[in-house]
């Protein structure tokens, strides 16, 4: 194991994490259809409680990503987390909301009102996937900061973000704003599939389709633009000396430079697509299966393609030699070695989660489940 495999590996294992948290957020995409599929208080009931069965998993995930992040990329952290801190306080916000949301709904004398709370997962359903791929976006179009090493050691300030809109500026390029709403329409799809999977009930079965209709194409023509762009794109390629330079049709060399990822993307965008038209016109439950682990190959393939293959995942636009590849942002190889040891028990834990969610979702939902227990959220 080199220190480059290394370095890769964790890469690789980060880029997993991110694309497993994206297909996770149909829990927000579900909540974000609350009060437009749910026409009464019992089929509210039905969305809410087929999500909260689901919702740590996502905020286990988010948590996950960010602790990988850190510990194998901390300058990647400690630039976009301490520089952009607006856009990564709202998205957990948001997240906190949820938290709120699903503990004390239900409970009998809550200070709001059940739907109150209900607004807060609304409002997390929208907001947490739009500003999550607003700042996956600036992985490919960067941000506005600096990158001073020679102050490492003796107590300076190692990044400093160049704009005082603390990482809001993101939303001036169209393009970051274009991901982000197509990353939300993503968690609305996959939330449609999921209660088309998860929930038994004909009226919002009809319901979901029927909005799936408007969703889905939507979202294929906003997906297939940012796609067409970004492999028409500059990108910012690391030079074997480590020199940084803009090189035009970047992420479309890499793309076709390795054909393992491009093998994983249209795999994954099949899967996507397999998904909407096998829920749209053959078995409802199936599409589900085919779009999750769709969207994880496409997402995981993209986070790929901004970082490996000499390529700057985090471009600066304020200083062109600050911007952070793998090779300079990354934990010494004692630390990416120790933790390469660590995540060997990754496939155990997966393999746990995968028994739980069987173990949950073995049986639909029901209106007269929600009746029968108060094991409810």
């Amino acid at each position: 194991m080199t220190y480059l495999f290394l370095q890769q590996y964790w890469w690789l294992l980060v880029s997993l994490l991110g694309a497993l948290f994206v297909m996770l957020t149909f829990v927000q995409g579900a909540n974000a259809l609350i009060f437009t599929l749910g026409k009464t208080e019992t089929e509210r009931q039905l969305i809410v409680n087929s999500t909260g069965r689901k919702w740590e998993l996502t905020f286990t995930t988010l948590v996950t990503f960010g602790g990988a992040f850190f510990a194998s990329f901390p300058l990647f952290y400690s630039t976009s987390f301490g520089g952009a801190y607006w856009v990564w306080m709202l998205i957990l916000l948001s997240f906190v909301l949820q938290a709120v949301a699903y503990e004390f709904q239900s409970k009998p004398g809550n200070l709001f009102g059940t739907n109150v709370y209900r607004v807060f997962l609304l409002i997390n359903g929208i907001v947490g996937p739009l500003l999550v791929g607003i700042a996956v976006s600036t992985f490919f179009h960067g941000a506005e900061f600096v990158v001073t090493k020679d102050v490492m050691g003796v107590g300076g300030t190692i990044s400093q973000w160049a704009s005082p809109w603390g990482g809001l500026e993101a939303v001036a390029n169209p393009w970051n704003v274009l991901l982000g709403i197509t990353v939300a329409l993503l968690s609305v799809l996959l939330g449609l599939l999921y209660i088309l999977r998860n929930i038994a009930d004909e009226t919002l079965a009809a319901r979901a389709r029927k909005f799936l209709w408007v969703v889905a194409p939507l979202f294929v023509v906003l997906f297939l633009l940012y796609v067409g762009h970004l492999l028409m794109a500059n990108g910012w390629a690391v030079a074997e000396d480590g020199g940084i330079s803009i090189e035009e049709y970047k992420y479309l060399h890499n793309l076709l430079q390795m054909p393992v990822v491009a093998a994983l993307f249209l795999i994954g965008v099949i899967g996507v697509l397999a998904g909407i038209v096998v829920a749209l016109f053959a078995q409802r439950t199936w599409g589900f299966w085919l779009a999750a682990p769709g969207a994880v190959l496409t997402v995981m393939a993209l986070l790929l393609l901004a970082g490996w293959n000499g390529t700057c995942y985090y471009p600066s636009l304020a200083d062109t030699a600050s911007s952070l590849h793998i090779g300079n942002s990354c934990s010494g190889e004692f630390t990416l070695r120790t933790m390469f040891y660590v995540s060997l028990i990754i496939p155990f834990v997966v393999a746990y989660i995968a028994w739980a969610w069987h173990t949950m979702d073995k049986k639909a939902i029901t209106k007269e489940e929600l009746t029968q227990t108060e094991d409810k959220y």
